[in-house]
């Protein structure tokens, strides 16, 4: 086993190092001279740079981080909210239940990609529907603009795209201006194919929670929300850092949707950095850069992790603490 993960894991990832940081242009081996040291020249020329590959990297950022932020909430919560309801033994059919939503999540990806672009396209099902309700416009699914900038927009409101602080290439208000619409789509799908594998694993944590304690709590009078909230959530914690653990993992390694379905369209506004880092190096035959944007990239998630597992830590409840002397019984405060 050691011997397979250094062969095709541990050399694999020195190699590419390797490649980071040297000016390898994909002919002859990089290992025996056909790479040149740079040092850190590709990390700062996507970190620091001022041309098109820095204001790519800011754009990959920036939808990344906005699909992170909606994915993993989301999917947690409705991953935990499926498995209590199938684990009621008041549903009826739960293994039924159990099934249905788990099989978007074994269902192929690229399958369920094209049918979410076909319901989204200008003629797709979505729009229909819209225009028989009444709202009729352009195909909301090519416009580059956010969603914030868009609800504005609605009001009559119109903000500057280019002003004030830049970051990473991008002015202050592409980076609050939220995702496009076509992001917001990926986003739902990713909930709707990644919540069944979740609840599975809240399930098998649910069955293995001890019922003596619910059932001292249904006694004692709480209402399902408190043992929910109170004593089911608390109890799921390992299993719940799990789930957010892979979540942050899988969603900032976003590349197979965007790689069958909109290859960073519209605008690069679905353009993320694991797509990016395939593009700079396949395409562009920058295979420094390439591998300095999965580097970068591997450094978010494992900061991600820590700053999840940190946030999830176990708190010290056992703390000493002063209390005040009981007051004996019959003493008042004159005593």
């Amino acid at each position: 086993m050691v011997v397979i993960l250094g062969l095709f894991l541990v050399v694999p990832i020195a190699m590419a190092f390797w490649v980071s940081v040297s000016d390898w242009r994909g002919v002859g081996n990089p290992m025996t001279g056909a790479a040149r040291f740079v040092g850190a020249a590709n990390y700062s020329d996507v970190l620091l740079g001022d041309g098109l590959a820095t204001k790519d990297l800011g754009r990959a950022m920036r939808n990344n981080l906005y699909y992170v932020l909606a994915v993993v909430p989301l999917q947690t919560i409705l991953a935990l909210t499926l498995a209590v309801l199938v684990h009621r033994r008041v549903v009826a059919g739960r293994g039924f239940f159990r099934s249905a939503f788990y099989f978007p999540s074994v269902t192929s990806s690229v399958a369920i990609t094209v049918v979410f672009l076909f319901l989204f396209s200008a003629t797709g099902a979505v729009n229909r529907l819209l225009a028989v309700l009444g709202v009729e416009g352009p195909n909301w699914f090519a416009d580059p603009r956010g969603v914030v900038h868009l609800a504005l927009g609605a009001f009559g409101i119109r903000a500057p795209y280019e002003s004030g602080p830049v970051l990473l290439g991008l002015s202050w208000w592409n980076w609050i201006s939220g995702p496009s619409v076509a992001m917001c789509v990926l986003i739902v799908l990713a909930v709707f194919t990644t919540s069944g594998t979740f609840m599975l694993l809240f399930l098998a944590a649910l069955q293995h929670l001890p019922g003596e304690v619910e059932e001292a709590a249904v006694v004692d009078g709480a209402t399902p929300w408190q043992r929910l909230h109170r004593i089911t959530v608390p109890m799921l914690r390992p299993t719940l850092f799990t789930v957010i653990t892979l979540g942050l993992i899988g969603t900032w390694q976003l590349f197979d949707q965007v790689y069958t379905g909109t290859q960073g369209t519209p605008g690069k506004t679905t353009l993320t950095p694991a797509y990016l880092s395939y593009q700079t190096s396949f395409q562009q035959q920058e295979w420094g850069q390439g591998a300095a944007i999965a580097f970068l990239l591997f450094a978010i998630i494992v900061v991600s992790t820590l700053v999840g597992r940190w946030l999830l830590r176990e708190r010290d409840t056992t703390a000493p603490h002063r209390l005040r002397p009981a007051r004996r019984p019959g003493t008042g405060s004159g005593s």
